[in-house]
């Protein structure tokens, strides 16, 4: 038997939300009776300093939390491009948010979704939603849990102060599973 595991990275500017889709994942696949590991990352600073987070969601119980070469990744600046692209195992998945990282893969061996996710939330009335189109092509390209359990998940985590933007988040998840089916 093949049991299903995915250790996905979440990586970007600290206030670009990739520990919150990070999480939003991690609650998805308790919701879903899988196992899970989620472990944050800061750099120096929160807004603006590099922050990043690590999630393994698993059929089976998990070994170790440590990503060494992920089969997924989800990178929201150059920065975090240029630190997990060559770090990805062959056959996974790199989720680009290009309006933010100019280059392209370079790699054949990966899968690549490029999304221009800070513009299609800027376009949806606030570009701090980029992290959830860059989860919904996540979910999309690898099945990892339901989109609609994402989107459970979402409405019990919002804050109080963030409640009024639920619906153009799940409107941003749904966004970037349709761009991910697109591509």
């Amino acid at each position: 038997m093949i049991v299903r595991q995915e250790k996905v990275i979440f990586s970007g500017f600290g206030g670009q939300g990739a520990l919150f889709a990070g999480q939003l994942l991690a609650y998805a696949g308790i919701a879903e009776d899988l196992y899970v590991t989620w472990i944050p990352s800061y750099g120096p600073e929160m807004r603006g300093g590099t922050a990043n987070c690590t999630v393994i969601v698993s059929e089976e119980e998990i070994g170790a939390p440590i990503i060494r070469n992920p089969s997924a990744a989800v990178v929201l600046n150059l920065p975090s491009m240029e630190k997990y692209e060559p770090l990805i195992k062959p056959g996974g998945l790199l989720i680009v948010n290009a309006s933010l990282v100019p280059m392209r893969s370079e790699r054949d061996d990966i899968r690549v979704v490029y999304a221009r996710a800070t513009d299609i939330a800027t376009e949806m009335g606030n570009a701090r939603m980029a992290n959830l189109v860059l989860l919904g092509a996540l979910v999309q390209r690898t099945g990892i849990v339901p989109l609609e359990t994402v989107m459970i998940e979402l409405d019990k985590h919002i804050s109080d102060r963030h409640r009024r933007w639920l619906e153009p988040n799940k409107e941003a998840l749904r966004k970037g599973t349709e761009l991910a089916a697109a591509q």
